[in-house]
């Protein structure tokens, strides 16, 4: 004889209905709110702390930067974070690195240059060729597109005829740092920096060293790039942009590794 058991009872699912015990509207609101204001926050942070926005608005980084290229700039590699520059350890500034940092002569500009001399280096150019410690420098990253000989620009600091931009300060400052050798000796806790665009660029020989905590961070990454006149204003590129997008856009710049 067979024995038949009961079928169990389904468990009842018990369902809300909308905008009684379930969410309502107001509540997705509040969270929408909230997600919102964390993104807003966390974005704060970064743009406060890790990382800032740049444009590079010269020709005197020409070709590793461009006029129109858009960075982000490490601020925590140097440790020019005030919340972070006491608990972490950052990398030292070495040569050939590049470096953003407040103009000494302006600290509201924001200058980027590349590093050619460090505390206790001593610095000569000949004829355009960069000596650090009597030893010749190699940069594959230098360019010079002027056939105009200038003696103040490429046998720096040894040049007979200072340019009339030089800075007072900086040329009467930067005869008591030359050696009998007629070399420049880099202070402590300050930098001898260069364009390298060498023809067109003002910069460690025309208004002197970066102090330390000048330095700012460095450019980690070209995050757009648009292809602009040098003299152009913020409206102007703007109104250029929005009227030959995308052939002004240089694609191939976009999210490129600052090295």
């Amino acid at each position: 004889m067979s024995t038949t058991l009961p079928t169990p009872p389904t468990p009842a699912v018990a369902q809300a209905a909308p905008g009684k015990n379930g969410p309502g509207r107001g509540y997705l609101w509040l969270s929408a709110v909230q997600a919102l204001i964390k993104i807003v926050v966390v974005a704060l942070f970064v743009i406060t702390f890790v990382v800032q926005a740049f444009r590079i608005p010269s020709a005197s980084m020409k070709n590793t930067l461009l006029v129109g290229d858009y960075l982000l700039v490490d601020k925590e590699h140097f440790g020019s974070s005030p919340l972070f520059s006491k608990l972490l350890p950052y990398d030292t500034i070495k040569r050939d690195d590049i470096i953003v940092f407040r103009f000494p002569v302006d600290p509201q500009q924001h200058f980027v240059k590349r590093v050619i001399g460090i505390p206790g280096d001593r610095i000569r150019l000949v004829h355009s060729t960069v000596f650090v410690n009597g030893k010749r420098l190699d940069e594959p990253y230098a360019i010079h597109e002027s056939s105009r000989y200038d003696s103040y620009n490429n046998d720096f600091p040894d040049g007979r005829y200072v340019r009339p931009n030089v800075e007072a300060n900086w040329y009467v400052e930067m005869h008591k740092l030359i050696d009998e050798r007629g070399e420049l000796i880099v202070p402590e806790g300050y930098y001898f920096v260069l364009g390298d665009n060498r023809d067109d660029s003002e910069d460690s020989r025309y208004w002197g060293f970066v102090p330390r905590e000048n330095v700012l961070g460095r450019p980690l990454v070209i995050y757009f790039s648009i292809n602009q006149d040098e003299a152009q204003g913020a409206l102007r590129r703007w109104s250029d942009l929005m009227e030959h997008f995308p052939e002004s856009v240089r694609w191939g710049r976009c999210l490129h590794l600052v090295f």
